[in-house]
């Protein structure tokens, strides 16, 4: 593979990544984290800046409405470190002057991940909240909690628990899960899996698959057996990046990224010019982002690259053309936002 990276522009602690298709034109979506602007990338070559919004900024996710022309929920109000007591989600909607109309969708203290599933022909929110209340950074004792309600815009929607006491509740990944589209939620308590109603009647579901703490995680057929394995960040935006296979019933370590490593915080699973890969970065030590793809199957070895370095990336999105990939680069400790085409 080979990488050809694009500067974008200067975004100071530039955090959150996703893009968005509207009227059929593709926009790539960076945001801060701080206090500040969520801008628009389109074009060729993606020269064409335009603002989402000005502020106020702390934006965690950001998650395309499915059939709505790239409308999509927001994160604002969730700033460091961990301040986050009148965190928001905002809908912004695209408009034929290219602007974008934003505004208040509920109130989530401390929301940090969240999501868009689909079960049963229905639309369901997930909303993972990295603690319920803090008194200072360190303080951990009101954990956070997973709510769920049925997503209807044109409509209040009631928001339910349905898992609570997880302690720095902080990563997220959305899974193909045996069929079934469900959540990956990462906290303290290990890794949960949450599945929404299949049909009406039906209740959602809540799985311990891992217990071990863990920060993020990604789930990729790496290796192409035909099941999946873990990648996880462990603990909490931590040093150690493993991959886990399943072997005799139990998700067992089978690679750990060799490089020195500190604050965790890219995993990402897919496929880059068709070949099944693992993306991760880190923000302390080297602030890598780099690549890992399997190399043997007997017995299985893995083969990695590095990306960029010094640039200390908070999230990456990724999306597959014919032609190239791009991955989309939140390039935090150095306030970059950038792409990366991959060939």
């Amino acid at each position: 593979m080979r990488f050809e990276k694009k500067h974008l522009t200067d975004m100071f602690r530039c955090y959150s990544t996703q893009y968005v298709t509207v009227d059929g034109e593709e926009r790539v979506l960076l945001a801060t984290e701080g206090e500040g602007q969520a801008l628009s990338f389109s074009g060729k070559d993606y020269e064409k800046m335009e603002s989402v919004w000005d502020a106020p900024g702390g934006t965690m996710s950001m998650v395309p409405i499915p059939g709505r022309n790239g409308a999509f929920l927001a994160v604002q109000n969730f700033f460091p470190t961990f301040q986050a007591e009148k965190s928001i989600v905002v809908t912004a909607v695209p408009k034929e002057d290219r602007s974008w109309e934003v505004t208040k969708f509920l109130d989530l203290p401390y929301l940090h991940r969240f999501d868009i599933l689909s079960g049963g022909g229905k639309l369901y929110f997930v909303g993972c909240t990295l603690c319920t209340s803090k008194s200072s950074k360190e303080d951990w004792s009101d954990p956070g909690k997973i709510y769920v309600g049925e997503l209807d815009m044109d409509a209040p929607m009631e928001l339910k628990v349905i898992a609570d006491g997880l302690v720095r509740n902080h990563g997220y990944s959305r899974v193909n899960w045996k069929g079934t589209e469900c959540g990956f939620v990462t906290s303290d308590q290990g890794v949960l899996i949450v599945t929404p109603p299949q049909k009406d009647g039906d209740d959602w579901t809540v799985e311990k698959l891992l217990d071990e703490p863990v920060s993020d995680i990604a789930v990729i057929d790496i290796d192409g057996d035909g099941e999946d394995e873990l990648v996880t960040i462990e603990a909490f935006h931590g040093g150690n990046f493993l991959i886990r296979k399943k072997i005799d019933g139990e998700y067992k370590v089978v690679f750990k990224y060799h490089k020195p490593m500190d604050f965790g915080h890219v995993v990402w699973g897919g496929k880059l010019r068709g070949v099944p890969t693992i993306i991760g970065g880190y923000r302390r030590e080297a602030k890598e982002l780099f690549w890992i793809q399997a190399d043997k199957d007997e017995p299985l070895t893995f083969r990695t690259g590095t990306i960029d370095e010094g640039t200390g990336p908070s999230n990456v999105a990724v999306i597959n053309h014919e032609d190239r990939d791009i991955i989309i680069a939140a390039n935090r400790e150095i306030g970059e936002a950038a792409l990366y085409f991959v060939y």
